[in-house]
C-alpha cells in the first residue's frame, strides 16, 4: 500500500492546547476547593439537606476536576512506540470518570432527600446558605467564562464535561435559594428535601447528557455529515484526482484522524501519484489544521471495497476525469 501522511499539529500549538486544558483544569480545582469550604460552613449553619447536595455535589466537583487535570496532561502527551496514534482518548476517559461520580453524587442525595421528606426535617437557618449560594453563582460564571475560551480553541471532551457540570451548578445553586427561602422564611415544610429531590434528578440528567461526547470519542464515532462533506469539498477541486471513497474518520482528545482511498489516472508513475498526495495533504492541512491523513492511491476502475466504502464521495462534475 503506498501511503502518505499529512504533518501533524505544530509542536507549540499542541503545547498551547495543551496549556489551556491543564490551566482550566487548574482553574476549575481552585473553584471547587473555594466553594467547598464555603458550602461546609453554611451546612454546619443550616442543616439544610439542599445544602449538603450542593456540598456533596461541590466535593465531587474537587475529585472530577483532579481527573480531568490528570486526563489532559496525559492527553497533550506526543504518541510513543506504545501509543502511535497519541494519548488523546485520556480525555474521553476522564469526562466518563466525571460522569460516574455525578451518578453517585445524584443516588446518595436522593437518598437523603427521601429520608428528610418522609421525615418533615426543616432547616435551622437560612442566611448562610443563600450567601454563600449567591457567592457560588457570581464565581461558577466567572469558570464557566474561563472555560468557553478554553473550549473554543481546544476543543477538549473533558473541559467540555467539566463545563456541563458547572453548568449544572448554577441550577444547583439558584435550587437552594429558592429551598431555603421557602422553607425557613415562607414556612413550606418539606420544601428543602423536595428540592434537593429535585436536584438528584437534574445531577442524573447531567450525568446521562455528559456521557454521549465521551462515548462516542472512545466508539470512534465518524465525523458529522457537515465536517465530513467539507472534508470532501476541500479535494474536489484538484484536477488529477479522479474519485474517493472508504473515507474514514475519528477524533481521539484534540486530535483528528482521517484515512481514505484517492483515484487516480492508472497511467501515473509511482513519483507523480505520490507528488499528487502531497497536494492533497496540503489541501487539508489548509483546511484542517492538525490532522493526521492516511491516503492510498487506487488506479481509476479499481475498487476493492463493498458496501459503503466502495460509494464514490467525489460529485462526478468534481471529479478530474470529467474536466
Amino acid at each position: 500500500m503506498s501511503t502518505s501522511a499529512a504533518p501533524g499539529r505544530e509542536p507549540s500549538s499542541r503545547a498551547n492546547h495543551g496549556a489551556l486544558t491543564r490551566g482550566a483544569a487548574y482553574a476549575s480545582i481552585a473553584m471547587a476547593a473555594f466553594l467547598g469550604a464555603l458550602k461546609l460552613w453554611a451546612l454546619w449553619r443550616s442543616d439544610s439537606t439542599a445544602m449538603l447536595g450542593s456540598l456533596a455535589d461541590t466535593l465531587l466537583d474537587l475529585v472530577a476536576s483532579i481527573a480531568t487535570l490528570v486526563g489532559v496532561w496525559i492527553a497533550a502527551q506526543p504518541a510513543d512506540r506504545e501509543h502511535r496514534f497519541g494519548h488523546g482518548k485520556a480525555e474521553a476517559l476522564a469526562a466518563m470518570f466525571q460522569v460516574v461520580l455525578i451518578a453517585l453524587s445524584a443516588a446518595g442525595l436522593a437518598f437523603r432527600a427521601t429520608d428528610q421528606l418522609l421525615a418533615g426535617s426543616r432547616v435551622t437557618s437560612a442566611e448562610e446558605g443563600i450567601a454563600v449560594s449567591v457567592i457560588a453563582i457570581l464565581a461558577t460564571f466567572v469558570l464557566l467564562g474561563w472555560q468557553r475560551y478554553v473550549i473554543a480553541r481546544t476543543g477538549s471532551v473533558a473541559i467540555r464535561t467539566d463545563n456541563i457540570h458547572y453548568k449544572s451548578d448554577l441550577y444547583l445553586n439558584v435550587s437552594v435559594i429558592a429551598a431555603l427561602v421557602l422553607d425557613h422564611f415562607l414556612g413550606f415544610a418539606r420544601a428543602d428535601p423536595a428540592f434537593g429531590l429535585a436536584i438528584a434528578g437534574w445531577l442524573a440528567w447531567s450525568a446521562w447528557s455528559a456521557s454521549s461526547e465521551a462515548i462516542d470519542h472512545l466508539m470512534d464515532k465518524e465525523w458529522p455529515e457537515e465536517k465530513r462533506a467539507a472534508f470532501v469539498a476541500a479535494l474536489a477541486d484538484h484536477p488529477e484526482l479522479r474519485g474517493v471513497h472508504d473515507l474514514r474518520t475519528r477524533t481521539s482528545g484534540m486530535h483528528d484522524f482521517v484515512q481514505f482511498h484517492a483515484t487516480v489516472d492508472p497511467r501515473m508513475t509511482i513519483a507523480e501519484a505520490h507528488r499528487v498526495m502531497d497536494e492533497l495533504e496540503a489541501r487539508i492541512e489548509a483546511e484542517f489544521p492538525g490532522v493526521e491523513v492516511l491516503i492510498h492511491p487506487d488506479p481509476e476502475g479499481l475498487v476493492n471495497e463493498e458496501g459503503p466504502a466502495a460509494e464514490e464521495l467525489l460529485p462526478a462534475e468534481a471529479q478530474g476525469y470529467t474536466r
